[in-house]
């Protein structure tokens, strides 16, 4: 596949570079963790798979997995159904994978959205349901959307925190809540490339970390609600201290995804006061540790953005067609912007992974089998610092001695990512 942008519906372009204007003013760590009253907002929900169809209600949870199963069965030669794991409640966290023309030996680059990683951030939830939709019943009759099918390997996550979405229970998102049922934000939950400390990892993340190993994804977004704005690495660090190498590009693309919404409705993604052009360094806005974000870009070779896509939380449900209506090109656009890595750090190579180890389990508690090494190959381990920490002979790796936390195997020029937990 050649290098190329292949823009789908893109309306809208931006310039390389974009300075932001005046001193940089930094927040600490406390812009979410505000609750919104949403008892008094016309909050509908459907409970049966018919009553989403004007898109202006939220799904009941037992309709949202009716949903993801149905797809699945109308559209089997395009769309399965993955089960990424369970919550600390034992609700499903599902992933739809889209891609066509499967019977052909073309290697596709893998794409992922996820939504709602804090469980009242719920706009991105059923706007991720509607795109899936929407790339499903364009298959055949929309050749720009079916290229990008055909091209593109898509995985698209629509609610990563069910226990924190259905707090009161599966038949409402009123009430929601931003953390995990064991009361975790699971967006700081995340092994932090530039921190010290370890926290235990929730289970809904163990999952996560799972199926990102499981997967090469290429180009990843985390969406979120509270503001709207196009948030790119690094968050552990401000511009000025530690700019992300991709970051020109990542201005570029974020760009793109702002200027195309603003095409149809003009008023978006302006209420960050340090980005009104809608784009910033998310430690410009505000320093956070254990992100996502940071995790997926630093440890899994994919770039991963935030999007930030409303203002509030939680949506009257009759506003949510309107929010489709200015966000739908920019979504689709940005799985498109794949096709337009770019070089540098291994990033740009869109071809399977050949050279690294195969290691199970992991995460992994007291010990790891290395796979493809010969028996009495020395296996070593290193921390994130680059210090070699022991040795050891054979496929299988001892951990227990070690801390929590995320390690590299190396053994015959290879190596691969570990989290010991």
């Amino acid at each position: 596949m050649k290098k190329e942008l292949m823009m789908v519906l893109l309306l809208a372009a931006a310039g390389s570079m974009w300075a932001q204007s005046g001193p940089l003013k930094l927040r600490p760590d406390a812009f979410a963790p505000k609750e919104e009253t949403v008892d008094a907002k016309a909050v509908t929900m459907a409970s049966t798979v018919e009553e989403m169809a004007s898109w202006d209600r939220y799904p009941t949870y037992e309709t949202y997995v009716a949903m993801m199963q149905r797809w699945a069965q109308q559209y089997p030669d395009i769309c399965t159904l993955d089960t990424i794991g369970t919550s600390v409640q034992g609700r499903l966290i599902l992933a739809a994978h889209i891609e066509g023309n499967r019977t052909a030996d073309l290697y596709r680059p893998q794409f992922f959205y996820s939504s709602t990683i804090h469980g009242d951030e719920v706009t991105g939830y059923v706007m991720m349901l509607r795109l899936i939709d929407t790339l499903l019943g364009s298959y055949g009759t929309s050749q720009s959307l079916t290229n990008l099918v055909d091209e593109t390997a898509i995985y698209i996550n629509p609610l990563a925190n069910p226990d924190g979405t259905y707090h009161r229970g599966n038949a409402t998102v009123q009430g929601s809540v931003r953390y995990n049922a064991n009361n975790v934000d699971l967006n700081r939950n995340y092994p932090d490339p530039f921190g010290t400390t370890k926290a235990a990892l929730q289970q809904e993340n163990e999952a996560m970390i799972d199926y990102f190993t499981a997967h090469n994804f290429k180009l990843s977004a985390n969406l979120h609600g509270g503001s709207e704005v196009m948030n790119y690495p690094w968050d552990c660090f401000t511009s000025l201290q530690n700019p992300h190498p991709q970051a020109e590009w990542w201005q570029e693309v974020c760009h793109r995804f702002v200027d195309t919404a603003r095409v149809y409705d003009n008023s978006h993604f302006r209420d960050v006061y340090q980005a009104d052009n809608g784009v910033i360094a998310g430690g410009d806005w505000y320093v956070i540790h254990g992100g996502r974000q940071d995790y997926v870009n630093y440890y899994h070779n994919c770039l991963e953005v935030t999007m930030e896509i409303s203002t509030v939380k939680t949506l009257s449900s009759d506003q949510l067609p309107a929010y489709w209506h200015f966000l739908a090109p920019s979504f689709i656009n940005y799985i498109a912007e794949i096709h337009n890595l770019p070089d540098g750090v291994g990033i740009s190579d869109l071809q399977p992974p050949t050279s690294d180890l195969q290691v199970y389990p992991n995460p992994a508690t007291d010990r790891v089998t290395v796979v493809g090494t010969a028996t009495d190959a020395v296996v070593s381990v290193y921390d994130v610092g680059g210090r070699c920490l022991k040795e050891s002979a054979g496929p299988v790796v001892h951990l227990g001695d070690l801390p929590a936390g995320v390690y590299t195997l190396c053994a015959g020029g290879r190596s691969a990512k570990i989290i010991k937990k």
